[in-house]
């Protein structure tokens, strides 16, 4: 019994300590209820604070309205005017399934889009992605999150997409099957700022602009 009094007394003081979240950050990846399906908040504790969106200095030779997206760095840049860039954190494929790099263009954009496996997640992952064949529509359990951006190359679909995420922990780190995935309140950010025909770099994996 005392022992777990002081088991509480120290999970208590550590709660105590722990900084505050700065209310900037708060609000920005507050629920969002003007949504068809509600956007739960983000819980900012299980997010590096270094993949919070945050406009910073950015030099590159890309136009403003371009999006480059890092996976080195687990980054995506929307370029502004005057060296300026918002950045993004994002979650990338892993390193197999991660076959997607150079310039794209944003030829299409769903809110609440639906998601259908690739055929080869449905080889590479029968019992996890074969049910999902005939496709799954949009929604609070698809994968996609609340806003997709569909990325074409010389008019042909990659079938890569920059999306949001049922899992805002995994931002920063390499999860997914090839596609970039946002936390859902800086998806619906990036969505409202590109328009279609905006160009997507992506940068190789092994190499950074961060």
């Amino acid at each position: 019994m005392l022992a777990g009094c002081a088991s509480n007394l120290e999970a208590t003081t550590t709660e105590a300590e722990a900084p505050a979240i700065d209310p900037y950050y708060v609000q920005m990846y507050a629920a969002r209820n003007d949504e068809p399906y509600p956007v739960p908040a983000v819980d900012l504790k299980r997010v590096n604070p270094k993949f919070w969106r945050r406009e910073i200095a950015y030099s590159t030779q890309e136009r403003p309205g371009t999006v480059v997206v890092d996976p080195a760095a687990r980054y995506a840049y929307l370029v502004l005017e005057g060296g300026r860039a918002i950045r993004y954190g994002v979650g990338v494929g892993k390193e197999e399934a991660f076959n997607f790099q150079g310039a794209a263009t944003i030829a299409r954009k769903a809110e609440w889009p639906r998601w259908t496996p690739t055929q080869n997640m449905i080889r590479r992952d029968p019992a996890r992605y074969a049910g999902y064949a005939g496709g799954l529509p949009g929604g609070p359990g698809n994968p996609l999150g609340p806003r997709a951006l569909y990325l074409y190359e010389n008019g042909r679909d990659t079938l890569y997409r920059l999306h949001g995420t049922l899992e805002p922990w995994t931002i920063g780190t390499m999860v997914s099957s090839g596609c970039v995935r946002f936390l859902n309140q800086d998806i619906i950010d990036l969505y409202s700022r590109v328009p279609v025909g905006s160009k997507v770099v992506v940068l190789p994996a092994s190499d950074s602009a961060a």
